[in-house]
């Protein structure tokens, strides 16, 4: 117990009655539930097999059972439960799969089963599965508020309600006769399972004797009844949790459901974990006066003897293009300063969509990055489709661009086509694109495919002629138009609204091209360099070299920066509309995007900077930003703002000139 704090030792303890442990960022919760397993098998007399204790996340559950693991000897952690809320259903369904109806070896649905299954009935019973995506979730929203398909359709109370609930009707059933269940199944179907059947409850109760909950603000309203169905009479249970981080509202999270533990188990003993082992001082009183916004049901104060540390850095950048490149900058700088490796540097933001701007900047200046919790943007797949093109353009002899490009809008070109090629093309030593067109390839392909693979390589040809002309940008642009790139898009795209933000992204690129091209002030780029440029082998490398623990900065959403840390962290757009978000404002959900904004302030360690831009690119004109709210609620004594001055461009391209001289000197002398 010596390595515990006083409120941790009262925690691990405490096993007389329920217990509700409130533990702040950086406040060691894992160690305390570790340390409380271990505590009940060698002081209390628990045996293993009747603890169970869960999370939300495979990951979470791995490092938890590795550290009991280290605590626990040989036969002493024999039967022990550590698991998912989801694998945890599943041991509950496989056990009692008869009562359910189901068969042995039943089938799991995951997202992509679902949506196919979905997209089939409404095709069949809609002749259309125009927002598929919408119903999935109210589906989804459904089963975790308990509620059946038959009560979802005496509860719809809009056209869109009611058609989601028949084909949830239609859905359950089918899954039924296929012998499947899908993901929120796995708590559901226990949930009912246990209220329906006391002796099956009774049974489980007596297998589970102490439970411990991690996480437990993220909880739903179906995981919520699982857990106190399954301590109800005992009431041997701890959870783990804290109010100020519950950020999943969206996915169904209800942090209120630490409230209703006190009224469910009047007993219950809360003890707060406010000493964070994570940041500095100055890093938790921002946290701290931030969330102080918030009603609170528990009140606590986060506290380090880390020191205070640094003052917490604002800064103003004129556009979005400005705030990406200042960050980039800033890194590369502080890594070749202090020999701070990359990946100490964190740089956070509100969507996904804010990554693609940032991720060209790094590239720019060379700095390794790796993206979590997104798709990089240059790996979509419209993405990778233009990108193909450009590479074909540049390097006729790049094969795979050619098969990635030669069915893309469809030409009907097959297959066995496409071998046949390759197999001439190998005999005759020369990349497909050139073979295409050569007039041995009749001997093994009849006239129609000739003609097409031709007609392929005389359209790029011309194409490339034009592209290394006067107005390349404007040559790209007539070819998306004459492979009628965008109505491709819309017919492989899930909806209107998904096609518009795909095409959205091709037309970045082609500006990011372009802007390539127009930097270029003594004129000597090409279009074959500045397509060379954007290729990213280099990149697309590092991001396969993630697995591999290569070293980068770590680009990631601000939901999935939670329970992560760095000694410093960028969180960029603290901006009214990202952060907080629009949808926010306008459902009056601001809580959560403070709550948001707080964890993305406690994921720091050592240095902080929040970034924002007075103008901003939106739907192709030039909005005016305003500065986050949140800014405003943050001690003003401990913030540093930069960029407020509106110095003469000419001044700021002196010193932007002058920092990269620095930078350069930084390097010769390395």
């Amino acid at each position: 117990m010596s390595q515990l704090n006083p409120r941790q030792q009262e925690a691990v303890r405490y096993i007389s009655g329920p217990l509700l442990v409130l533990a702040g960022a950086g406040s060691g919760k894992t160690s305390v539930i570790t340390r409380k397993i271990a505590y009940l098998i060698q002081q209390c007399g628990f045996q293993a097999r009747h603890i169970v204790a869960v999370t939300f996340t495979n990951k979470a559950a791995r490092e938890m059972k590795e550290r009991v693991g280290s605590l626990l000897r040989g036969a002493e952690k024999h039967g022990l439960t550590v698991s998912t809320f989801h694998n945890l259903g599943l041991n509950i369904i496989r056990r009692e799969h008869k009562l359910l109806g189901y068969k042995a070896g039943f089938s799991i649905f995951d997202d992509v089963d679902t949506k196919n299954l979905l997209t089939e009935i409404m095709q069949k019973e809609y002749a259309g599965d125009d927002g598929v995506d919408e119903i999935r979730q109210l589906i989804g929203s459904w089963k975790n508020d308990l509620i059946m398909p038959e009560q979802a359709l005496e509860q719809a109370r809009t056209p869109k309600e009611q058609t989601a609930a028949v084909v949830y009707i239609h859905y359950q059933r089918t899954l039924k006769a296929y012998n499947a269940l899908d993901f929120d199944d796995l708590i559901l179907q226990p949930v009912k399972l246990l209220q329906d059947n006391p002796d099956v409850l009774e049974k489980w109760r007596n297998r589970i004797r102490y439970m411990l909950v991690d996480e437990y603000q993220d909880t739903n309203a179906s995981q919520y009844l699982l857990v106190k169905l399954l301590v109800k009479e005992r009431a041997q249970f701890t959870v783990v949790g804290d109010d100020d981080q519950s950020i999943y509202a969206w996915r169904g999270a209800r942090p209120e459901n630490l409230e209703l533990l006190k009224t469910d188990f009047p007993s219950l003993k809360v003890v707060m974990l406010e000493q964070n082992y994570r940041s500095t001082g100055r890093i938790l009183k921002c946290a701290n006066t931030l969330i102080a916004n918030n009603p609170h049901a528990f009140t606590k104060q986060l506290w380090s003897d880390m020191g205070f540390g640094d003052e917490i850095r604002v800064l103003r950048c004129r556009n979005e293009d400005a705030e990406a490149e200042r960050i980039a900058l800033e890194i590369l700088t502080e890594h070749i300063r202090t020999d701070r490796p990359y990946s100490d540097f964190a740089i956070l933001y509100r969507g996904n969509y804010q990554a693609k701007l940032m991720e060209l900047k790094l590239q720019v200046h060379k700095v390794p990055y790796r993206l979590s919790g997104g798709t990089s943007f240059f790996s979509r797949q419209e993405v990778k489709d233009l990108m193909a093109y450009l590479r074909l353009l540049v390097n006729p002899d790049d094969d795979n661009a050619y098969l990635r490009v030669i069915n893309v809008p469809r030409r009907e070109i097959g297959s066995t086509t496409l071998e046949k090629l390759s197999v001439y093309a190998t005999q005759r030593e020369l990349s497909l694109y050139e073979a295409s067109a050569e007039l041995g390839l009749s001997e093994h392909l009849s006239s129609r495919f000739t003609e097409r693979l031709a007609r392929f390589k005389h359209y790029m040809d011309k194409l490339r002629q034009r592209c290394f002309g006067d107005d390349p940008i404007a040559a790209l642009q007539e070819m998306l138009l004459d492979i009628d790139y965008n109505n491709w898009i819309r017919q492989n795209s899930s909806s209107e609204k998904a096609a518009e933000y795909r095409m959205a992204n091709v037309q970045f690129l082609i500006e990011a091209l372009k802007n390539t091209l127009e930097r270029d002030e003594d004129g000597e780029l090409t279009i074959e360099d500045a397509i060379a440029k954007l290729v990213l082998r280099d990149m697309l490398e590092r991001q396969e070299e993630e697995a591999d623990g290569a070293d980068g900065v770590q680009m990631m959403t601000l939901h999935a920066s939670k329970g992560l840390e760095f000694p410093s962290v960028y969180i960029m757009g603290v901006e009214e509309e990202i952060l907080p978000h629009r949808s926010s404002i306008e459902a009056d959900t601001v809580e959560e995007e403070r709550r948001l904004a707080y964890v993305g302030i406690t994921r720091a360690r050592e240095k902080l900077t929040l970034t924002y831009a007075n103008k901003r690119k939106q739907y192709g004109e030039v909005i005016d930003c305003t500065p986050s709210r949140f800014l405003d609620e943050l001690p003003k004594e401990d913030l540093i703002w930069e960029g407020l001055d509106e110095a003469p461009k000419e001044v700021k391209q002196a010193r932007a000139a002058s920092a990269l001289a620095d930078i350069r000197a930084m390097l010769s002398k390395g």
